[in-house]
């Protein structure tokens, strides 16, 4: 009996020692919660769980590496710090994998605690179960019963709107039924000598009336004439669809993406250019489908983000699978939003550099429950609200014009300082509105050859 108790208890410290040791192998020794925060702020730049991306999925590299190359966690802790030292020590296995994926260089996290890669180690090793989403089903019966009171309440207008009609009918016929009665009798003669024969002599009758009517009648028309006229070309509210779907809220809102990394040019050139679709595969290479499923819009789901950047890749002839371009591209024809006039001149370095201070002040003192934070927005509305964007204003000459004669001058500006400086007092005497506040207006912003030349 001792020596079966014996035994018994040195079997179990084995297993428990074989339970350690292999925990501490395949990295389960860490938090998987907590490593999966960290594989999401570190590491899904370039790594899947499951799938290939910039380098391998990520899901039993552990064990992977041990099968694969006889390394243990400490070596992957040494790959993760600074694999470039790993390779450059002559170590065969870790120059197989940069040779396997292109020889593209991974990022070095020396910022890593060994604590921090356990963790992740224990994700990749052993990752938590997903929270559970909302029942999909319940919701969608809950949408039901919503919708299904509407759908009562429509059917019950079309019914009564139906059953009014037929009533509506049936007056008619009665009294369709009376006059015919009427002209069967003698009383339609008397009525016959009362009526008026022609319209001419109802016209001879009131023709003052008639008069004023058809000038107020000709007033109306002229207007409206002269108002369509007025907004030929005005196309404020204009949202076209785009061939590829982008939404400036999820990128410019969500992911709080500055405007200039896209379009480049705005600030220092004369156009704000439509980037180029490598621009956008600057992320796409590593973002090959949609997570941010905290945020979809009504009707869209996940199918259709994903669908739409698998069109940035046909369009760039970006193969995901082997992570190479194939040279094979189709050109995105952009639906244009904004246009200027050929006969008018606009130049956004000119505002964006020279006026960005002066035009974000004047738009937050006219708005003052509407601020802005870039200049941008003064323009183009608040794009980083918008799923599709659409012409935010008239862009009528008036509109620049009325921009010109409130906007004050910066000249605190270092370009204002110096090319205004022998012209501050006088202008200040010319312009003394406002305490001598200067306005675009006041240094040729109402020139015609400023914008048409």
């Amino acid at each position: 009996m001792i020596s079966w108790r014996k035994h018994y208890k040195q079997t179990l410290v084995a297993i428990g020692l074989l339970l350690s040791t292999s925990a501490s192998i395949y990295g389960q020794d860490g938090d998987p919660k907590n490593g999966e925060k960290l594989f999401k702020a570190n590491c899904t730049a370039c790594h899947a769980l499951d799938k290939q991306v910039v380098g391998p999925p990520l899901k039993g590299v552990v064990e992977r590496v041990k099968t694969e190359g006889g390394k243990d966690t400490e070596w992957l802790h040494k790959w993760i710090k600074n694999n470039k030292e790993v390779r450059e020590s002559g170590d065969k296995y870790a120059n197989e994998i940069f040779e396997k994926f292109n020889k593209t260089e991974m990022q070095l996290f020396p910022n890593l605690s060994d604590k921090d890669i356990d963790d992740i180690l224990a994700y990749t090793t052993n990752p938590p179960a997903p929270e559970p989403a909302a029942d999909k089903k319940t919701a969608t019966q809950g949408a039901e019963a919503t919708a299904a009171p509407a759908s009562n309440t429509t059917t019950n207008v079309v019914i009564i709107s139906l059953l009014a009609i037929a009533a509506l009918l049936v007056w008619i016929l009665v009294k369709l039924r009376q006059l015919v009665k009427l002209g069967q009798s003698e009383d339609l003669a008397g009525l016959n000598e009362t009526r008026v024969k022609s319209f001419s002599e109802v016209y001879k009758k009131y023709h003052y009336v008639g008069k004023g009517l058809i000038a107020i009648l000709a007033l109306l028309a002229t207007y409206g004439v002269w108002n369509w006229i007025m907004w030929i070309g005005v196309y404020k509210g204009y949202k076209p669809e785009q061939p590829i779907y982008f939404s400036h809220k999820i990128h410019a809102g969500e992911q709080k993406i500055d405007c200039q990394l896209c379009h480049s040019s705005a600030k220092y050139g004369k156009v704000s250019e439509i980037p180029s679709m490598n621009v956008c595969m600057n992320c796409h290479k590593a973002i090959g489908e949609y997570n941010a499923e905290h945020y979809m819009e009504p009707g869209k789901d996940k199918a259709f983000y994903d669908g739409e950047i698998q069109k940035i890749y046909a369009a760039t002839g970006w193969d995901p699978v082997k992570q190479q371009y194939t040279g094979k591209t189709q050109p995105v024809e952009w639906t244009r939003i904004h246009n200027m006039p050929d006969f008018v001149y606009f130049n956004h370095s000119q505002h964006v550099v020279a006026g960005e201070q002066a035009i974000i002040n004047s738009f937050n003192k006219k708005n003052p429950t509407n601020k802005i934070d870039v200049v941008c927005k003064a323009c183009h509305g608040k794009i980083d609200t918008m799923n599709v964007v659409q012409m935010a204003n008239d862009f009528t000459m008036g509109w620049c014009i009325e921009c010109h004669r409130t906007t004050e001058v910066d000249m605190n500006n270092g370009y204002n300082k110096e090319y205004f400086k022998n012209l501050h007092d006088k202008l200040k005497k010319q312009y003394p509105k406002d305490g001598g506040k200067i306005t675009v207006d006041a240094i040729g912003g109402l020139e015609c050859g400023k914008c048409h030349y």
